[in-house]
């Protein structure tokens, strides 16, 4: 995805490509060009200090027939970071920070007069001042010490840096949030439709604390059901080019780590003012649907509200009810259910992919240390709860971009899916024959059919994992964009995020555009917005890459005192590195290094995601159940080392 000013670079530079970096621990490098075309080597003397993440202009070296692209970095356009951490080295008159990233392969040199009073073999933050061109490491100055590695706030407040997501808010942002008053005005009350008289409830996991979303239910005289899906107006109190806005738009979205939430709004906000807590008013902005019994919508409406929830309920709670069909407000929750369960099997008949991820949990100490390990279920509560939410992105997104007349069309942020990449599906379907499923993809009714079909062939089956993972593999990432080409996995033609703008920044446009455009003022700039689309793409991939690191080091940890004990596992990833397998019972992934393999010498089969050894043709394939012993774990570098039993 590029912008147009993107695309005039591409124009201006002939013989070069402007990309992002790859950067290897080794000082290698990949570039990945911007205009989507074939990566760029980069050897470890042409890298001009360039770092991972950095968006660089490449010179392309003449390509000779069969070789891979080759190039030198000669200008870094955008630096990713200059904030690292890592562990202090010290010596007499200086320093080192030792970075924990693996794709940073350069220690910091940090003189006497800027190491603060940091200790040695301490964690901390260095920020690169300067890195002379003949010097082989960067400069800098400690900005901030975390503290003795190993402590679980320490290793937290790491990855945060690492990913540089801010570690407090600014001060005139707490100012800001200081003078909003948390009283709703009869003037705000009379502006908005009232639905305080309406069975409302919030539904939501056990520990959660900001409640984006709630849902009413009231049976009309008609015999039909008026459902509304009202979500928190965030926009209202975090108005455009506030300290308060730019701070949310800068982090793009709150992280998840284990033991911790990092909010993208201060405390006084997400929890407090914009919840919507039981028993309070609560600003909302809506989306209502008139559905009758056989789920089929015969009218909605948009606009901002105000509510009253009735109820805050657990997603367990729901379930019960659901599963007993009686409980409290069952009178309620069972028609909300059957109306959302008719919508699930129509969306699944008219095409949307049934993909089914795991969510490691665990269950944490009164010092954060992993004592259990679980797999988060989604169920029927679960699906309610999405069914709607689903259903209102879906129709605000329409509500804005399904114009007859192009020209009525106004600038909106959706939330696109892209099908898959022929190459990967090629690939996949060449694999799954071998094992016996058939992929017909010469429509797309066809393959999403195949695709559904298979799922609930392996469900429970040995291949199950091995088979889920290629197929995720296989599809296009899902990101923000102004260009609407539609969402192909819910295969839905008009998507958005709408529903949840106390954790992402997109929602809170979203919803600014939503009233912009009720209210009939003109289409924003679309340059713009797609600049703001990037950026918050982007923020939500370094998110999640983030939350990933913290549960393996939490893995990590939990494996920590249990060096030389053997579990079931399944091979979840093979490389030329080894065999990464996934332990049944608690789901810690490990490395089976393949030079630990001595019974034969093993070759990797790409293709085919195995290894095979040479002599006796043993095989060891994604998705096969082996048993492993622990044999080592470093916390510090989240690796886990197993063999093969």
């Amino acid at each position: 995805m590029r912008t147009r000013k993107q695309d005039k670079e591409k124009k201006q530079y002939s013989n070069y490509v402007i990309g992002i970096v790859d950067m290897k621990q080794t000082g290698k490098a990949y570039v990945m060009p911007e205009d989507d075309s074939k990566d760029v080597f980069i050897a470890m003397n042409n890298t001009s200090h360039a770092l991972s993440g950095d968006r660089v202009k490449v010179y392309l070296f003449p390509q000779r027939k069969s070789r891979k692209r080759e190039g030198q970095i000669v200008e870094i356009l955008q630096r990713a970071k200059e904030d690292f951490v890592g562990i202090i080295q010290k010596h007499s008159n200086y320093s080192f920070l030792i970075p924990d990233s693996n794709s940073m392969p350069v220690d910091i040199f940090i003189p006497k007069e800027h190491s603060m009073d940091v200790k040695d073999g301490q964690k901390a933050i260095a920020k690169i001042t300067e890195w002379p061109e003949r010097a082989n490491n960067p400069f800098g100055k400690i900005v901030k010490v975390l503290g003795n590695p190993g402590d679980n706030d320490v290793e937290m407040q790491s990855i945060l840096s690492d990913f540089n997501f801010p570690l407090s808010f600014p001060k005139e942002v707490e100012r800001e949030v200081k003078k909003l008053s948390d009283k709703i005005s009869q003037k705000e009350i009379k502006r908005r439709r009232d639905f305080r008289d309406v069975m409302t409830f919030t539904i939501d996991p056990s520990d959660a604390k900001d409640f984006d979303d709630a849902i009413s239910i009231q049976k009309l005289k008609n015999g039909n059901y008026e459902i509304g899906v009202h979500i928190a107006d965030v926009s209202y109190y975090v108005q455009p080019h506030s300290a308060l806005d730019k701070e949310a738009y800068r982090r793009g979205t709150s992280v998840y780590l284990v033991d911790r939430t990092v909010p993208m709004l201060p405390e006084r906000l997400c929890n407090e003012i914009c919840s919507l807590r039981q028993d309070e008013d609560s600003l909302t902005f809506s989306c209502v649907f008139e559905i009758n019994e056989n789920a089929e919508i015969l009218k909605h409406w948009i606009g901002r509200t105000i509510i009253h929830s009735n109820r805050r309920f657990t997603y367990e709670q729901v379930q019960e009810v659901i599963e007993q069909e009686k409980g409290e407000k069952a009178e309620y929750i069972l028609p909300l259910w059957n109306i959302a369960k008719t919508i699930r099997d129509k969306r699944f008949q008219k095409g949307a992919i049934n993909f089914e991820t795991q969510e490691v949990r665990f269950h944490l100490d009164k010092d954060a240390k992993p004592i259990d390990v679980y797999i988060k279920e989604s169920k029927e509560a679960n699906w309610l709860v999405e069914e709607y939410m689903l259903l209102a992105n879906k129709t605000i997104a329409e509500s804005i971009g399904r114009k007859r007349n192009r020209n009525q069309v106004k600038t909106f942020v959706y939330r696109v899916h892209d099908e898959p990449n022929r190459d990967k599906l090629q690939t996949f379907k060449e694999f799954v024959s071998k094992l016996g499923y058939k992929i017909e993809d010469n429509s797309r009714k066809k393959l999403v059919n195949s695709f559904n079909n298979i799922f609930k062939q392996v469900e429970g089956k040995g291949q199950e994992t091995m088979i889920t993972t290629i197929a995720l593999r296989t599809m296009s990432k899902a990101y923000y964009s102004t260009d609407n080409i539609g969402h192909y996995g819910l295969s839905f033609q008009y998507y958005t995020h709408f529903t949840s703008p106390i954790r992402r920044y997109p929602d809170v446009m979203v919803h600014r555009l939503l009233q912009r455009y009720l209210d009939d003022l003109p289409s924003v700039n679309k340059d713009e917005y797609e600049e703001y689309c990037e950026r918050c793409s982007q923020m939500e991939k370094r998110a999640a890459e983030a939350e990933r690191v913290s549960v393996k080091y939490k893995q990590a940890e939990y494996l920590a005192d249990k060096i030389g004990q053997e579990f079931n596992g399944k091979i979840s990833g093979v490389s030329k590195w080894g065999l990464y397998v996934l332990i049944d019972e608690n789901k810690c992934e490990g490395l089976v290094r393949i030079n630990t393999l001595d019974d034969d010498s093993y070759y990797l089969d790409e293709d085919n995601y195995q290894i095979i050894g040479r002599r006796y043709k043993n095989v060891y394939q994604l998705g096969q159940d082996v048993k492993v012993r622990i044999e080592s774990v470093d916390m510090l570098k989240k690796q886990m080392i197993f063999s093969i039993v």
